[in-house]
C-alpha cells in the first residue's frame, strides 16, 4: 500500500467497550478523523469551490483488539479513480508493524451549489501520483 498521508490518532477512554477494547463502531471515527485531516490539509481549496468529497460506502475489517494505551496511526492510500467517485484505502497500525485493521471508503465528489455529482478534481487525481 503506498500510502499518501498517515496520522496518529489519539485515543480516548470512550473508545472502549465493556471487554476493554476499542469499540468497531469507533473505527469509523478514526477513519473520519484521519480523512479530514488529509482533506484539510491537502484539498482545503475544494470546499472553497463548494465541491464536497462524500462517503458513498465505508467498509472495514478487524485484525485485531485495539486497547487502551495503544498506539494508534492511520495511513491512506488511493487505489481506484474513477470518473465521479475514488477509494480510500485504510491501514489502521501502530506504526511498527502490528496492524489492527484494513479499511476502504468510497468517496463521490460533488458539487454543493448545482447538487450534482462532478468529475473527480485533478489535485485528488494527483495523489495516486505524488506519495506525501
Amino acid at each position: 500500500m503506498e500510502q499518501i498521508y498517515s496520522t496518529p490518532i489519539e485515543l480516548r477512554f470512550s473508545d472502549l467497550d465493556l471487554y476493554g477494547h476499542v469499540n468497531s463502531v469507533a473505527y469509523f471515527s478514526f477513519l473520519e478523523t484521519a480523512r479530514v485531516k488529509m482533506f484539510e490539509n491537502l484539498f482545503r481549496e475544494l470546499t472553497g469551490k463548494n465541491i464536497f468529497l462524500l462517503v458513498a460506502r465505508a467498509e472495514c475489517d478487524y485484525k485485531t483488539a485495539i486497547l487502551f494505551g495503544d498506539a494508534l496511526v492511520v495511513s491512506i492510500s488511493v487505489p481506484r479513480i474513477g470518473t465521479a467517485s475514488f477509494d480510500l484505502d485504510y491501514l489502521l497500525h501502530d506504526g511498527t508493524g502490528k496492524n489492527y485493521a484494513n479499511a476502504r471508503t468510497t468517496m463521490v465528489c460533488f458539487d454543493n451549489v448545482n447538487k450534482s455529482t462532478i468529475a473527480v478534481p485533478q489535485c485528488i487525481r494527483d495523489m495516486q501520483e505524488k506519495p506525501t
